[in-house]
């Protein structure tokens, strides 16, 4: 996840890795870069959690990447 400096324009952005599609495989892992849109914090996105995205993806700077996805919390990682 990146946080944006209060100076520059508000988004929020990170990327998410397909891990339940890659289970038993030893190639490297699908990533897809979401970024929220005038955003500094999206509430219970956090690492580790298990998300459902819905939106277009696009190419930017190499890596897959969607805009203002639609999300849907599946589960998160409880912290200690």
């Amino acid at each position: 996840m990146t946080y944006q400096p209060a100076n520059e324009q508000a988004h929020f952005s990170a990327i998410v890795v397909d891990r339940i599609a890659h289970r038993g495989e030893t190639g490297p892992l699908a990533r897809l870069r979401v970024i929220w849109l005038g955003r500094r914090k999206v509430p219970g996105i956090e690492p580790g959690s298990v998300l459902r995205l819905e939106g277009m993806v696009t190419l930017r700077d190499g890596l897959p990447t969607m805009f203002n996805p639609r999300y849907e919390i599946l589960s998160r990682q409880e912290h200690q």
